[in-house]
């Protein structure tokens, strides 16, 4: 077994100083553990690249010529001449070295004692190095510390391993969704949403599905892309390939369409949008698990928007308490109760009581309420007994393609919708 693989498979007496994040602040508290360790004046990391080294971290105890993103090439100082054999890893004086003597850097900084260790990674390649100094001799180091040394480089090489299989799995993605989308994927299909009161269609959700491999269900697509940083770019061509069908629908029903708030602060929705003329049928459904930062200007991002007729959704309320500040914040037209709010909710009181209060709530504030993901008789009964204006779910239709969708417009269907008694 390697010193790096027992590293992983047995906590090392000193683990949790190296429960390390990607956080650039962690990694410099973990070289002031490292430095006031060994009793030195300066720790750094050093990163090789093809002709210099860069000090993405630096950690001193007082100021000197060395600081965090500095370039030196490879050729000077004393990383690559340790990696190659030239110095010794344990330099306790330097004076008594000729060859860091040679090095002007031992005199300008000055280096009185050095160590040096390789951060060696997964594939047996370089990262770089983990280098402490102080600016006097220190002939009270020894093997011992050389020891520690190693253990914190190769934990560090643990977490730069992760970090590179991260972005590795980036690449990956990034491929992944680019491959999809020149597959035309997504394809979009339609929700109906029908109004209770007599199940007369309100409008459609539309939704993405991925014929393409490898499959996964479109959260996991568009979380992946959010990951690749790809996720504006999949959630723009989900939305192009969904307007691109608005044409076709006859004047009456609304086209729902999931959008983030990264999306509208970008400026781009607005330009999707911006040669439709039937503006006053689409619906926006930011949903309660968006994070929102500055509902400000989120709400003037949509202002515009809304100016001109798009309505917008609060979707998946009652799913957590960020659905309240969503409603308060920016003054939806619709609100749409998550289905684990409308399973079995003829048959658990507590389910009720919130949507009641909820769709009492909504209709005050004169917004419209739709239930998702209704699946039986029951449910569709007790959302009517609570005054709840819209339903959708699979006991009413499922999810539909473009021309069975148009079909529904019609009022053409393949079975009878179930009616609330």
């Amino acid at each position: 077994m390697s010193p790096r693989e027992h590293c992983i498979q047995e906590e090392h007496p000193l683990a949790e100083l190296f429960r390390l994040s990607a956080d650039s602040a962690e990694l410099e508290r973990f070289l002031r553990i490292v430095r006031e360790h060994l009793g030195m004046d300066v720790a750094f990391i050093s990163r090789f690249q093809a002709l210099e080294r860069v000090l993405d971290h630096v950690d001193a105890g007082s100021r000197g010529p060395l600081y965090p993103g500095q370039r030196i090439p490879l050729s000077e100082g004393y990383c690559l001449k340790v990696v190659e054999g030239e110095l010794p890893q344990f330099i306790p004086d330097t004076s008594r070295n000729a060859l860091a003597q040679a090095i002007p850097a031992t005199r300008s900084i000055p280096i009185g004692s050095h160590l040096s260790v390789p951060i060696v990674m997964e594939d047996h390649s370089v990262y770089g190095t983990l280098c402490c100094f102080s600016h006097q001799p220190n002939h009270s180091l020894g093997e011992r510390d050389m020891r520690v040394l190693r253990a914190f480089a190769e934990f560090l090489a643990v977490h730069f391993d992760a970090a590179a299989r991260v972005e590795r799995d980036k690449v990956v993605a990034g491929e992944q969704i680019l491959s999809a989308m020149e597959r035309d994927a997504p394809r979009v299909v339609y929700q109906p949403v029908y109004e209770i009161a007599g199940l007369r269609l309100h409008g459609f959700e539309c939704l993405s599905r991925f014929d393409v491999d490898p499959r996964r269900p479109p959260d996991q697509w568009f979380r992946a892309a959010q990951e690749a940083g790809m996720g504006l770019e999949l959630e723009i061509h989900a939305i192009e390939k969904a307007l691109a069908a608005l044409p076709q629908f006859p004047a009456g029903p609304c086209i729902n369409l999931s959008c983030s708030p990264e999306l509208i602060l970008s400026g781009r929705l607005s330009a999707l949008v911006a040669q439709e003329s039937a503006l006053a049928r689409i619906v926006l459904e930011v949903t309660e698990h968006s994070i929102v930062r500055d509902y400000a200007a989120l709400a003037d991002a949509l202002a515009p928007l809304r100016a001109r007729g798009v309505q917008l959704a609060v979707d998946d309320a009652g799913a957590g308490y960020s659905s309240m500040r969503h409603i308060l914040s920016l003054e939806p037209d619709i609100i749409k109760l998550d289905m684990t709010l409308t399973r079995r909710i003829d048959e658990e009181n507590r389910r009720k009581a919130l949507a009641k209060g909820l769709t009492s709530f909504a209709h005050e504030i004169g917004c419209l309420v739709v239930a998702e993901g209704v699946e039986t008789p029951g449910e569709l009964e007790t959302l009517a007994r609570l005054e709840v204006d819209c339903a959708q779910g699979y006991y009413l239709d499922m999810p539909l393609e473009l021309a069975e969708a148009l079909r529904r417009c019609t009022g053409a269907r393949d079975r009878p919708h179930a009616q609330p008694r």
